[in-house]
């Protein structure tokens, strides 16, 4: 490469960092003028800022948590997650050995149960349980549950198997 063009590439770069740089001191603020800045607002806005006025004392840190997850819209999600964790006190230790909940869907509870018979014995136990969720949880949007029992065998192997009879001398 000639000194003439390695001068010419160099310059290109200076020019390309000094735009870089006079961009960032525009959206960012110069370090300099930013004491200017907030004396300007201060005298704008006609309020004195003082060390007692109201407004500035410290907050809880539950009030600044719930006011984040109220601005951000968590409070569904974390009802949910406190349903799914407080599980067992809702439905008592028996129930609770016995069914996990998996997950909510469009405000249906989804809930894996141990074997058909306690998955029957939740579904008689469907409107108790649905009570209580939305009487102490009512932000998480549970509007309704579904029990799954256990998952049967398959014997489907690969994805072009044909259909037929199934298992037929599997067990004998």
């Amino acid at each position: 490469m000639s000194p003439q063009r390695a001068g010419r590439s160099r310059g290109t770069e200076d020019n390309e960092a000094q735009r870089v740089y006079l961009r960032f001191r525009r959206v960012f603020g110069d370090a300099s003028t930013r004491g200017r800045d907030a004396r300007r607002r201060i005298a704008r806005s006609g309020a004195p800022s003082q060390p007692f006025g109201s407004g500035r004392d410290p907050k809880g840190i539950a009030d600044v948590i719930l006011g984040v997850t109220t601005e951000l819209g968590w409070n569904s999600s974390l009802a949910q997650s406190d349903l799914m964790t407080a599980w067992p006190a809702m439905v008592g230790d028996e129930l609770s050995q016995h069914s996990i909940p998996v997950g909510v869907e469009d405000g249906t509870l989804t809930v894996q149960c141990d074997s058909t018979a306690w998955a029957t014995q939740l579904r008689l136990m469907r409107s108790q349980v649905t009570t209580a969720i939305i009487s102490t949880y009512p932000e998480a949007g549970i509007e309704s549950m579904r029990f799954l029992g256990p998952n049967a065998p398959t014997w489907k192997r690969g994805p072009r198997s044909v259909p037929g009879r199934g298992p037929r001398d599997t067990y004998g």
